[in-house]
């Protein structure tokens, strides 16, 4: 077995990015994040992407300022299949708290879904802390292409970044 080191480095998303991203959705999914991107340019929020020397993005996700009054709000985190359980995810979220300190806030907060343990421990690996559950929906295509809403209970979680 051989050990591969890549450098990756963390920037804004683009636009041009998008092509690349197939990997963390459907065509709906990259639609929703190229209008995040329109919010991004306004300063609403910041949309991060995880590279290796190619550029081309491996892990994205994003900080909304505007969701939770006094923090930044870490969503639509995601790594490439392939490189899952290789540290790109805490690399993300760690420069995504960056971030948020950036603006002279001091409270990251996210949302996961409760059937997502192995998300869930990694944010508690990180320092989040569950503080209560609520519903979420939002709409996801679907392998025939039917948009569907998709309805869950979620754990909202917050770290303090003091």
């Amino acid at each position: 077995m051989a050990e591969v080191v890549v450098r990756l480095s963390v920037r804004d998303l683009t636009q041009e990015d998008l092509e690349w991203c197939s990997w963390s959705g459907t065509s709906l999914h990259l639609a929703q994040v190229a209008q995040e991107l329109e919010r991004a340019r306004r300063g609403d929020v910041d949309y991060l992407a995880v590279c290796p020397p190619s550029g081309m993005p491996v892990a994205i996700g994003g900080v909304d300022y505007q969701a939770n009054p006094g923090a930044g709000t870490l969503w639509q985190l995601a790594v490439h299949p392939a490189l899952q359980s290789c540290g790109i995810g805490t690399l993300l979220i760690r420069a995504a708290e960056q971030r948020i300190l950036a603006r002279g806030l001091h409270r990251a907060e996210l949302s996961v879904e409760e059937g997502n343990p192995r998300a869930r421990a990694l944010y508690e690996r990180l320092g989040y802390v569950a503080h209560g559950r609520k519903p979420e929906a939002w709409d996801e295509e679907g392998p025939d292409g039917v948009i569907r809403r998709h309805e869950t209970i979620c754990t909202a979680m917050r770290k303090s970044l003091a």
